[in-house]
């Protein structure tokens, strides 16, 4: 990689590095700009730290990453005196120090709303598929154990009529709130502060008493890091189903393991985990759960569109422009 002749914002050709392979089309922004070079990872994996902090220093002046790219202070320094802009290809962003990135004069972009509907999908799937007890019945099916019909077999919750309790009430909450009142919900939700809507219960663990069903639509922060935990799970009804498609941490895992095994509360639906690609071991085994590797945003329509909002951020940040998908505009 050679750096350009001039700084970025000049009429030198401004140089992006993009981390990993994106669907087709995901680039179609960037491709074609005369002013642009797209420098594209040569490995379809994630990038290892060093990698990325010798990519970075090669005169880049704008970075389309992914949640497996951890953009830290010491990559925004390889960058220093070029590098301008990060976007990141998801709505969570607890992967780059924004802190530090802001200081550098650095934008932090990330690709809210266009996931929501896709990812609430999803959410609502795991809460049905874990009620209904759907991992275990099929598994049984696939291995020759189920032998007929019976009455008593694989009895689960019904959604239907149950009351769905919603931890965080963005994009993706309010989907998940929109397709629980379809299914004749009552639907509740707990923010840190009131949102002025109907259902909103101020204390979490009322919230959590009073649902059949949670799931948890919060950004990984100090705050929400193992937000459900041993004392969480306790006041949950012992029919209620955990769903998480927000970020692993938000989740003791060990506390949830416990939990399920010994039949505090009824069954999990899970998207997301503590140190990806690990699962806890006990959680392989806990019954009545549902495990997904990570696909809450995988249809192609919306990972294209995540990739295009992106590199359209990069391409109007080096233009000298504010995308209105802005972390940190006050880096700009």
């Amino acid at each position: 990689m050679t750096p350009p002749s001039g700084p970025v914002g000049s009429a030198a050709v401004k140089r992006v590095l993009v981390t990993g392979r994106l669907p087709a089309g995901g680039l179609n922004p960037l491709e074609g700009a005369p002013d642009i070079e797209v420098v594209q990872s040569p490995i379809d994996e994630p990038l290892t730290h060093a990698q990325l902090v010798a990519a970075v220093a090669e005169g880049i002046g704008g970075i389309v990453c992914l949640i497996t790219d951890r953009i830290d202070a010491e990559v925004l320094a390889a960058g220093a005196g070029r590098l301008r802009v990060v976007a990141n290809v998801a709505v969570g962003y607890d992967n780059i120090d924004v802190a530090a990135a802001t200081k550098a004069g650095v934008v932090v972009c990330n690709t809210p709303g266009i996931l929501d509907e896709t990812t609430a999908d999803l959410a609502f799937a795991l809460a049905l598929a874990a009620a209904r007890r759907g991992s275990e019945a099929e598994a049984d099916l696939r291995a020759g154990r189920w032998a007929g019909w019976g009455i008593n077999q694989y009895l689960g919750q019904d959604i239907h009529g149950a009351t769905l309790g919603l931890v965080g009430f963005g994009g993706i909450g309010q989907a998940v709130g929109r397709r629980g009142a379809g299914f004749g919900m009552e639907v509740l939700h707990h923010t840190r502060h009131p949102t002025g809507k109907p259902g909103w219960v101020g204390d979490l663990h009322e919230l959590l008493r009073r649902a059949d069903v949670v799931s948890l639509h919060v950004p990984l922060g100090e705050a929400t890091r193992h937000l459900i935990g041993p004392e969480e799970l306790a006041v949950m009804k012992p029919t209620a189903v955990l769903v998480n498609t927000s970020r692993g941490p938000v989740v003791d895992e060990a506390a949830l393991a416990e939990a399920l095994h010994g039949g505090q509360i009824f069954a999990a639906g899970l998207d997301v985990y503590e140190a990806e690609p690990a699962v806890h071991p006990r959680l392989l085994t806990a019954p009545n759960t549902v495990l997904l590797p990570h696909i809450g945003t995988a249809t192609v329509a919306t990972r294209t569109a995540m990739a295009q909002l992106a590199a359209t951020a990069v391409r109007r940040v080096l233009a000298g422009e504010l995308p209105e998908n802005t972390v940190n505009p006050e880096a700009f």
